[in-house]
C-alpha cells in the first residue's frame, strides 16, 4: 500500500480510513472484529470514530481492538456532540473538551488521541476558547493534533489566524461531507486545505448508500438509510441526486466496477484528499469500498465521472472564469 502524508505532520496514513459508527450499532461486536481485522489485513492503519456513535459503544469495541496494536494504528474521535441531558453535556468549550477527551480516552483504552475532531461548529463559544482549549489538550499529551469536521472554509481560515497569532496548534485536519453528488467541499474547503497543506479525510463517499447501484429516479430498495433514516432521506432528497446516480451506476457496469468500489475510488483521487472514511454494516459491504485501492483512476476518467453530476459555481460566482 502507498501510504499518503497526512496533512504538513509528518504523519502517514492509509489511503483509505475506516469509520466506526457501525461498531456496536448495526454491526455487533464480533462483525465489528471482522471487519477491523479486514482493514488491517489490507494495510489500513488509520480508524475513525465519535464519542457519541452507538452512545460511547464504538468507541469501547475499537479500544478492545487496537488494544495490541495500538502504536500502529492512528486514531482520530471527535466531541461537541451532546452526549447527555445536562446542560453542558456538550459544545466546544474548555470545560466540556477537557471532560469528553478524558471520557474518550478511557472508552478508547489510551493514552492520547492522535486526531481529535471538533464534530461540529459551535456558534455558541468563541472559536479563541475552543483553540485554547485543544492546545491545552495537545501540551497536555492527550491528543496530538487538533482537527475539525463540518466546519466551512472561513471558520476553519478563523481558527488558523487565532491559533497562529497566539502560537496555539493549528488545525491539522479536516472531515468535510464529499461524493459525486455532494461537491460543495470542491468550492472552497478543498483548494484552501491543499493551499494550507491540511489533511482531509471526507465521510459519506458512497452519499449514504445512494452511490451503491440500489437507487434511481424510479428504484428504491426495501432498507437501507435513505429509506429508514430520516437525516439521510433529507440530506438527499433532490430528485437530480438520483438520476446522477442512475447515470454513475451505468457508467460502473460500462467499466466493469461495482458503483461502490468506483464511488470511493473518485474521491481518493482529488488531488486534496488525503483519505476516504468508508464505513460498513459488514464485512461483505466492506469488500466493494476496499475494492478502491485496486483501481487505477486516471486523470480523463476522473474527469468523465465527475461530469456525471453537476460541478457547483465558483465561490465568487464570476462562472465566465470557469474553464
Amino acid at each position: 500500500m502507498e501510504y499518503r502524508m497526512l496533512g504538513r505532520t509528518g504523519v502517514k496514513v492509509s489511503p483509505l480510513c475506516f469509520g466506526t459508527m457501525s461498531f456496536g450499532d448495526i454491526a455487533d461486536e464480533a462483525e465489528s472484529a471482522r471487519m477491523f481485522n479486514r482493514c488491517r489485513e489490507v494495510g489500513i492503519n488509520f480508524f475513525d470514530c465519535a464519542n457519541t456513535y452507538a452512545a460511547g459503544r464504538s468507541e469501547e469495541i475499537l479500544g478492545r481492538l487496537i488494544a495490541d496494536c495500538r502504536d500502529d494504528i492512528v486514531l482520530t474521535t471527535k466531541a461537541v456532540s451532546r452526549t447527555g441531558a445536562d446542560v453542558n453535556a456538550g459544545g466546544a468549550s474548555r470545560r466540556h473538551l477537557q471532560i469528553a477527551v478524558e471520557d474518550s480516552l478511557r472508552r478508547l483504552k489510551t493514552d492520547r488521541i492522535d486526531v481529535y475532531f471538533l464534530h461540529h461548529y459551535d456558534a455558541a463559544t468563541p472559536v479563541e476558547e475552543s483553540i485554547r482549549a485543544l492546545d491545552d489538550l495537545v501540551r497536555q499529551g492527550k491528543i496530538l493534533y487538533p482537527a475539525v469536521s463540518n466546519w466551512s472554509a472561513w471558520q476553519v481560515m478563523k481558527a488558523q489566524g487565532i491559533a497562529a497569532r497566539e502560537g496555539r496548534a493549528r488545525i491539522e485536519c479536516l472531515q468535510p461531507m464529499y461524493n459525486l453528488v455532494k461537491r460543495q467541499a470542491e468550492v472552497e474547503i478543498l483548494p484552501m486545505a491543499r493551499n494550507e497543506q491540511i489533511g482531509v479525510i471526507p465521510y459519506s463517499p458512497l452519499g449514504g448508500g445512494l452511490l451503491t447501484g440500489k437507487y434511481s429516479p424510479d428504484a428504491r430498495p426495501d432498507s437501507g438509510r435513505l429509506i429508514e433514516n430520516k437525516m439521510y432521506q433529507k440530506r438527499y432528497r433532490l430528485g437530480d441526486y438520483y438520476q446522477s446516480a442512475a447515470d454513475f451506476t451505468a457508467h460502473a457496469r460500462e467499466r466493469g466496477a461495482h458503483p461502490a468500489t468506483l464511488a470511493v475510488a473518485w474521491v481518493m483521487a482529488h488531488p486534496a484528499i488525503t483519505a476516504p472514511i468508508i464505513g460498513a454494516r459488514n464485512l461483505t459491504q466492506l469488500e466493494a469500498s476496499l475494492a478502491a485501492l485496486e483501481i487505477d483512476m486516471t486523470p480523463d476518467w476522473y474527469a468523465e465521472i465527475a461530469s456525471l453530476s453537476p460541478t457547483p459555481p465558483p465561490a465568487h460566482d464570476r462562472l465566465e472564469e470557469v474553464g
